[in-house]
């Protein structure tokens, strides 16, 4: 299992969070965030951000995804790690 000390699928470093490879795909749930988020993609192949109500879009590194405060989303598991930076308003 891939899993962190922490009970979560991802290891955080700073503003940034790496879901390994090896994630379990049971373990990246349907969940929803306090605060209004931007990611951006720095490393990965293949994964997908899928918002409620949405059919998954891939994550192509460099772009800028917005996901709004409550609103129910997954990761879906690709190719290698993926690494992500997290800009969050509070």
């Amino acid at each position: 299992m891939a899993e962190t000390s922490s009970g979560k699928p991802y290891t955080d470093r700073g503003d940034e969070r790496i879901f390994n490879e090896n994630v379990e795909d049971a373990e990246l749930i349907w969940h929803r965030d306090k605060y209004n988020r931007e990611i951006t993609v720095l490393e990965g192949e293949g994964w997908q951000l899928q918002l409620d109500n949405q059919l998954p879009e891939e994550l192509v590194q460099g772009k800028i995804y917005k996901i709004p405060a409550m609103e129910y989303h997954r990761v879906i598991k690709g190719k290698g790690n993926l690494k992500i930076k997290i800009w969050e308003e509070k």
